[in-house]
């Protein structure tokens, strides 16, 4: 999915007089992907992305003649041009991208898709384009919560089966319906991943700050609050001061969880890893030196807390080796293993 979703639908939903620009189809190579968006106002590009360079100068052009106007537009841009021509693109494939200032008329359907990221309840954004002159279009938009039902009669739904909503929302990745008088645009929306952090000291600091740059929804567990507070690790979502294992345990299992353990100590990084060890997750990883994991591997073995298998899921000593000294860099080295974790999730046939 899109990352920058959560923040793209913040915007909409605070500010005035903005247009949103989404890809929503594409041709041979291109510097974005189907769903990739960017918010527009008056003053130029806010957030999000189409792409960068032409594609994004050009998105931005055709923005500022959209609010002008106020009219929506879908347009098509090919990137393919003189690779001696520094200012040009030379990707070779189209992007088609909607453009559309009224967006202020769907505040209350991109409202009821933020709260239901909140809430980490997925579901599905539906923008339904009807073509006019020439490149201009007009816009309607829907949300769809995952489980919802079809109400009869529904114009931005009507003609699309239940069956598209439950592929679409499976499979994760946005895609353009064809149709003879219409297009429709289906874009799932999905909560964030998850990153929850054992540690509220310098380096879970550090790695809750990047984890949140890099568009996790993050969850930081300590049982000092004098550490585990909001002026400490400003950029946590959630704050849990609880006793660290039984903190842990209390995570609500989902695929989508990334376990950082990095405490203050073996006795509470076991604590820990005993409570996240074996549950689904997308990442586990602990810090330590290779004789601290090599003993603690002994004994949770020794003890039945982990089979073999369960052990060797989990990254330990965590991060990637890229010599870390720095609690900056150890906090790097942790996030790029995230990042790296994350984007095998997304490459087709991986869940």
């Amino acid at each position: 999915m899109n990352y920058s979703v959560p923040k793209l639908l913040e915007t909409l939903v605070d500010g005035e007089g903005l247009v949103l620009a989404t890809i929503v189809e594409t041709e041979g190579s291109t510097p974005q992907v189907v769903g990739a968006s960017a918010v527009y106002s008056k003053a130029g590009l806010l957030t999000g992305t189409v792409g960068g360079g032409l594609l994004e100068a050009r998105v931005g052009t055709i923005a500022e003649a959209a609010l002008g106007d106020g009219m929506a537009r879908l347009f098509s841009v090919r990137l393919d041009a003189d690779p001696a021509d520094r200012e040009g693109a030379i990707c070779g494939g189209t992007a088609k991208v909607l453009i559309d200032p009224g967006i202020g008329a769907s505040k209350g359907v991109i409202a009821s898709a933020l709260e239901g990221l909140r809430k980490r309840r997925p579901g599905i954004l539906v923008s339904r384009i009807w073509p006019g002159r020439e490149e201009l279009v007009s816009v309607e938009r829907g949300w769809l919560p995952a489980g919802g039902r079809l109400l009869p009669g529904d114009p931005v739904m009507e003609g699309l089966g239940p069956d598209v909503f439950e592929t679409t929302l499976a499979g994760g990745r946005p895609r353009l319906v064809l149709a003879e008088d219409r297009m429709t645009f289906i874009e799932p929306v999905l909560p964030l991943p998850r990153l929850i952090i054992a540690g509220a000291g310098h380096v879970g600091r550090a790695v809750a700050r990047l984890g949140s740059l890099l568009d996790f929804n993050v969850t930081v567990i300590d049982d000092r609050a004098e550490f585990a507070n909001a002026a400490n690790v400003a950029e946590a979502d959630e704050i849990v001061v609880a006793p660290i294992g039984e903190a842990v345990r209390g995570v609500e299992d989902s695929p989508d969880n990334y376990f950082v353990i990095v405490t203050r100590g073996h006795q509470k990084d076991a604590e820990a890893l005993r409570a996240a060890v074996g549950r689904p997750a997308a990442y586990l990883g602990m810090i330590g030196s290779q004789r601290k994991i090599e003993l603690m591997q002994c004994e949770f073995l020794e003890s039945g807390w982990a089979t073999a298998e369960e052990w060797a899921a989990v990254h330990a000593p965590i991060g990637i080796d890229i010599g870390s000294q720095t609690v900056e860099e150890i906090a790097v080295s942790i996030a790029a293993e995230l990042v790296l974790v994350r984007s095998k999730r997304r490459e087709p046939g991986r869940t």
